[in-house]
């Protein structure tokens, strides 16, 4: 197999992977909000518009977005002591253990099929750890960019 076949198969793959463990999540929010939530607990606090472009949405939809989950007690709003004109989106406990809950779903879920596996399928997924923890970590700097 090229290399070219190669990673289209092993995209593929991660593709379908992971739009079917977004299904299988709970659709208790809409999975910009919980993405926001996600991206706020990896980087910390955020100006809007830089989550905005981080979750590809409009500033004027994000601020709507932080309203709705600023009301849940999810975020808030945070003057940035280096610039009194910025304000910065903060996880709060609330928000913090909703994404605690809800990474703990996920992985349950993928416990569950890995215990279908057989041991030597196992073991692949065990030597694929350090490449797939790189995948994830490149993904994240091409898609937040340098954090605030």
């Amino acid at each position: 197999m090229s290399r070219h076949d190669a990673t289209a198969a092993i995209g593929a793959a991660l593709y379908g992977l992971a739009t079917r463990a977004v299904r299988r999540l709970p659709r208790d929010m809409s999975l910009t909000s919980a993405a926001t939530l996600a991206t706020l607990d990896r980087t910390g606090p955020r100006r809007i518009t830089d989550l905005a472009a981080v979750e590809g949405v409009t500033q004027p939809a994000m601020t709507a977005l932080v309203r709705v989950m600023e009301e849940s007690g999810l975020v808030e709003r945070w003057g940035d002591a280096s610039d009194r004109r910025v304000t910065l989106v903060c996880l709060t406990e609330a928000g913090a253990a909703y994404v605690r809950t809800r990474r703990q779903a996920g992985v349950d879920a993928f416990e569950q099929l890995i215990d279908k596996l057989t041991g030597d399928e196992v073991e692949a997924l065990v030597a694929a750890l350090p490449a797939l923890k790189h995948l994830a970590e490149l993904e994240s700097q091409d898609r937040e960019g340098p954090t605030q």
